[in-house]
Formats: structure tokens, C-alpha cells, sequence
């Protein structure tokens, strides 16, 4: 699952694809294969998220690695290897590695989270009460 936050220690790979409209479908089924079949089994890879443009030129790969090393070590993975070049023979890509220095969120986004937050304190508070007093909670 992906978490953005600066207070994690993961590397965030963000890949930028420039592909002609009609291949964009290819490109984004092959990212997704090459993910599900070969990186997600990488030492080190934690997830991939795969968005496409709205007018059909760019496919953007945001994946989140452990260290630096481990996504050195999938680049000269050879299993890795045939992805790679696929997707170089459908578009033109620029990768980077990244860190995360702030996430901001709406205040609708605040908002939910803290009534999120409230919903779970109050269950935490009822079962602690439950458990404290012996019985056991059917909810």
C-alpha cells in the first residue's frame, strides 16, 4: 500500500512516459504485468501506482522502493530486464528518484481523517472498558 508522508524512509521512483495516443493502452497493460508478474517480487520493492494522462501522451509510474540500493539492485535485476525494455521500445521515459518533503491534504481530506480518528478512538474506548470489566464484546 502506498503511504505518502515525509516522515517515512522509502524512495519514490517517479517515471514520466512520453507515448504516442494509440500505444497508451499497451504501455499501461505492460507496467501493470510487469509489476504484478515481476517487481512486486523484487527484494525491497514496497508498491507501484500507474496513472495515465487525460489526453493519451504521457504514463507516469510512481513506485515506492525501501533504499536507494534495492532499486539499483532491481535495475540490474534480469528479470527485471525484459520489462524495461519493452516499455522503452513503446515510449520515451525520464525517471528520478525522489524523497518526500511535505503532504498537504484539503480540508475535506482533514476533516475525514479526523472523524476517522474520533470513530476508532471511541471503539478503542469501548473495548478497553469491555475488557476491563472481563466480559467479552459482541461487536
Amino acid at each position: 500500500m502506498t503511504t505518502i508522508s515525509k516522515d517515512n524512509k522509502l524512495v519514490t521512483l517517479i517515471n514520466v512516459f512520453t507515448v504516442e495516443p494509440d500505444e497508451q493502452q499497451q504501455l499501461v497493460d505492460l507496467l501493470i504485468h510487469a509489476t504484478e508478474t515481476a517487481m512486486r517480487h523484487v527484494p525491497g520493492f514496497i508498491s507501484a501506482n500507474i496513472h495515465r494522462s487525460l489526453d493519451g501522451k504521457k504514463v507516469v509510474n510512481y513506485a515506492q522502493w525501501r533504499s536507494v540500493d534495492d532499486f539499483e539492485a532491481m535495475q540490474k535485476d534480469p528479470g527485471a530486464k525484459p520489462h524495461t525494455e519493452k516499455a522503452a521500445a513503446l515510449a520515451k521515459f525520464e525517471a528520478g528518484l525522489y524523497k518526500v518533503v511535505a503532504s498537504v491534504y484539503g480540508a475535506e481530506k482533514t476533516a475525514l481523517a479526523g472523524l476517522h480518528f474520533a470513530r476508532r478512538s471511541r471503539l478503542h474506548s469501548r473495548e478497553r472498558r469491555c475488557c476491563s470489566s472481563g466480559r467479552a464484546s459482541s461487536r
